[in-house]
């Protein structure tokens, strides 16, 4: 039987949600192994004074693998 951990980590990327996700997950693989699975809980948007997108942020839960 696998025993899963969750953490909680937040990103961000001036490109996409998307990409600010994957920052997240390379970020946390650095330091956890056997990741799972990536939940994005939460998205928000920081706007420029112009009007447009500057900043994507993520908050993600993060599950991995507890090894024995």
């Amino acid at each position: 039987m696998a025993v899963l951990k969750v953490i909680e980590t937040m990103a961000s990327s001036t490109k996409s949600w998307e990409d600010a996700a994957m920052s997240a997950v390379k970020r946390t693989s650095k330091t956890v192994n056997n990741i799972r699975s990536v939940w994005v809980q939460d998205q928000s948007i920081i706007i420029s004074k112009s009007g447009k997108a500057k900043e994507y942020r993520v908050t993600c839960k993060i599950s991995f693998e507890v090894s024995e």
